[in-house]
């Protein structure tokens, strides 16, 4: 699997976590008999979109990303075409974190609320790396994929050659 389609892929099951675990917290705070539980959760939410809209606005990847995509193996060969591997291998805090937060959240409202807070900081803080990964690939001609590894391990890229864009010169005509 490509690693900005994995990037983006990510963002929309952050972004459909952090939906899901939020209608589950207002079903569950509507249970108790006072609003501060819907008054704390806004105030939470409002905080963690306005930090993920901040640490999330920089065209440049982020440094962790950027040491990964520095230490991809290069290679020539095309590695095999697993999406749905490679999702649940590096995904699957996500989907425990989701299952967990939704189950309890009808009992304890506050478990999905924080839950959903970290989801759309996530979606986010990450909405703009797979962008500056394409402009690498583009710059560098090159394509990043994902290699196979361990689930609980750090995840490794491949660097496999690409078509680079070349770009007419400042001043030039078209």
């Amino acid at each position: 699997m490509r690693f900005r389609d994995f990037l983006r892929i990510s963002v929309l099951l952050f972004a459909a976590s952090g939906t899901a675990l939020a209608v589950i917290s207002v079903v569950g705070a509507s249970r108790s008999e006072t609003n501060t539980l819907v008054y704390v959760a806004a105030v939470w939410w409002c905080v963690a979109v306005l930090a993920g809209l901040w640490l999330g606005r920089r065209p440049e990847a982020s440094a962790g990303i950027a040491g990964l995509l520095m230490e991809a193996r290069r290679t020539n060969t095309l590695p095999e075409q697993e999406p749905g591997a490679v999702l649940f291998n590096r995904l699957w805090p996500l989907a425990v974190i989701t299952v967990l937060s939704g189950a309890v959240g009808f009992f304890l409202p506050q478990v999905p609320v924080v839950a959903t807070g970290f989801c759309l900081f996530v979606a986010l803080l990450l909405r703009r790396e797979s962008s500056a990964v394409a402009a690498i690939e583009g710059r560098d001609g090159v394509e990043f994929w994902f290699d196979k590894n361990s689930p609980f391990g750090p995840p490794r890229l491949l660097r496999l050659p690409g078509l680079r864009r070349i770009e007419p010169a400042e001043g030039s005509p078209a």
